[in-house]
């Protein structure tokens, strides 16, 4: 069966972004993550879904057109709202060791604390990836 995970760099407090992030400066002072975001397209091609129902509903919809392929989420608030749905198998952290101090937090507030299982811990120069599974 095919697994719901996110995978996104974030700095060792758990930013996705530096302070005063905004247009021609997505990540704000936090340059180093290597993230990229742009707003939504206006309109979807025949190889996207577009849900308007819930996040059920976008991962459901996901699973089936990913067949027995894996779901990527992107996204602090898809990946919250997944988390609190209790959706998500596994969460890949690609952390830069960098204190940002302020910016966009990579989680949202949960309404419990969800619990991982470290599986494989990779450093490598300017990154740590940390790749963990959900506990149920």
């Amino acid at each position: 069966m095919s697994k719901v995970f996110s995978a996104l760099a974030v700095s060792v407090d758990g930013y996705i972004t530096g302070r005063d992030p905004g247009a021609g400066r997505g990540l704000g002072d936090g340059g180093t993550l290597f993230v990229v975001s742009h707003p939504p397209a206006p309109e979807i091609s025949d190889r996207q879904n577009l849900s308007t129902t819930g996040i059920e509903d976008a991962i459901a919809a996901a699973r089936e057109t990913a067949g027995d392929k894996d779901v990527a989420l992107m996204g602090g608030g898809v990946v919250t709202e997944a988390l609190k749905a209790g959706l998500v198998d596994e969460v890949v952290l690609h952390q830069v060791p960098v204190l940002l101090g302020e910016g966009r937090p990579f989680f949202r507030a949960l309404p419990e604390q969800v619990r991982l299982r470290l599986v494989e811990a990779v450093p490598a120069p300017g990154v740590t990836h940390l790749h963990h599974e959900i506990q149920r």
